[in-house]
């Protein structure tokens, strides 16, 4: 199967969108296929990528961290993109690529599905806080279901995302597919050369978030609930794993809480050296978004061994939900600074989630749900152009 993905966003990125494309191109090359990929241009970026078309982007204000590709550029691309017959057009993000992605299509004269990482409902309001959050939501709702409905299909990572999308209007076949992860890639990391990198004694007990430190996800609960989690471990550290908009007054409430002293911030590390490193680090990996449609963090923390204490909402429920390799406090600080106590006050507790989250994590093997995407492609190329005699004639390799 050959398969054009285009999205607004891709590494030098460092988001979930940027790991689930990787994730699933890397899975389903591995399966045979040919997966494409339209992708901005970053200032200072590496050089040429195979099956990456880098396109000529611009500055985005208010947003330093992303780019607007030039839709002229992409559509210009359109005489060679014919050339290569692709069986499917996949869009990754709702912006330049959503519109150019459907032109695409429709020149291409193939089905376009199109995946839903981003919970625009609970999102908006925290970058235009100067209108009313009623009228954001109800916005993103319109706009969600607009886009939607003008796929052939969708792809959700959670059910909770595809029960609410429902709830908007949208009626095009929603597929429940979540990104999973490589485990494989995620063993190794060296806990005391974490520990000696940034000065935080062996014994010294360690929370760890891993994230875009963006308002969205929600970390000032989680200086909250770790000032009330102090007056039984008054030792306790967060470190924040991360970069983004909502770093500066993370660190400035952080000073506010009188929590200098208990919050380490370390920015962005290499997933392949320093991350591993960083999980293996601390005793706890902590996570209270009310905005994620998956949280492929809390899978990786638990490939590594590192109990996870997380709220169930929106689509961390789905991994969290079991209880499995995780304590599921209630989304309250007070509740969540209690089950913090709880683990940290008890070492077999702590052995028993790491246990029981290296198992569960190879329920999310990466291969496994490529292969339900590659299938879910096919039912989609299969409902506009039946196969004859009932053969999936499309669902050859490239």
């Amino acid at each position: 199967m050959k398969v054009l993905m285009i999205s607004d966003v891709y590494f030098p990125r460092v988001n979930g969108v940027s790991t689930s494309i990787q994730t699933f191109r890397q899975e389903l090359s591995g399966l045979g296929h040919q997966i494409d990929l339209i992708a901005p241009a970053y200032p200072g970026a590496a050089a040429r990528e195979p099956g990456i078309e880098r396109i000529p982007s611009r500055f985005v204000p208010f947003d330093p961290e992303d780019r607007m590709m030039r839709a002229g550029d992409i559509r210009a691309l359109l005489p060679r993109l014919r050339e290569t017959r692709y069986d499917l057009v996949h869009i990754q993000t709702p912006f330049v690529a959503h519109y150019v992605g459907i032109d695409i299509a429709e020149a291409l004269d193939v089905p376009r599905v199109e995946t839903y990482h981003t919970f625009f409902e609970e999102y908006l309001f925290h970058y235009v806080p100067l209108l009313p959050k009623g009228f954001l939501r109800g916005l993103s709702r319109r706009f969600s279901r607009t886009q939607c409905n003008r796929m052939d299909a969708l792809v959700v990572p959670s059910s909770a995302m595809r029960d609410k999308l429902a709830g908007y209007g949208v009626t095009v076949p929603m597929h429940v597919i979540p990104t999973g992860i490589p485990v494989a890639q995620f063993s190794g990391g060296d806990r005391a050369a974490f520990r000696q990198r940034h000065g935080i004694p062996a014994d010294r007990p360690v929370l760890l978030f891993v994230g875009r430190v963006a308002h969205e996800k929600n970390i000032d609960f989680l200086l909250r609930a770790l000032r009330a989690a102090l007056a039984d471990v008054p030792d306790l550290l967060l470190v924040i794993a991360g970069e983004g908009p909502a770093l500066e007054p993370l660190k400035r409430m952080a000073a506010q809480l009188g929590l200098r002293e208990h919050v380490l911030f370390v920015g962005y590390l290499d997933r392949s050296s320093t991350l591993l490193d960083c999980y293996r680090g601390a005793d706890a990996f902590v996570f209270a978004s009310r905005t994620e449609t998956q949280g492929l963090v809390l899978l990786e923390a638990m490939a590594l061994g590192v109990p996870v204490i997380s709220t169930a909402v929106m689509g961390t429920r789905d991994v969290v939900g079991p209880g499995r390799g995780a304590l599921v406090p209630q989304d309250d600080e007070a509740d969540f600074a209690a089950h913090i106590v709880l683990l940290l006050k008890n070492p077999g507790l702590q052995a028993r989630l790491a246990e029981e989250g290296r198992v569960y994590v190879r329920e999310w093997q990466a291969g496994a749900l490529a292969e339900r995407l590659a299938s879910a492609w096919q039912d989609v190329i299969d409902s506009r152009h039946p196969p004859e005699n009932g053969a999936r004639l499309s669902m050859r390799a490239a």
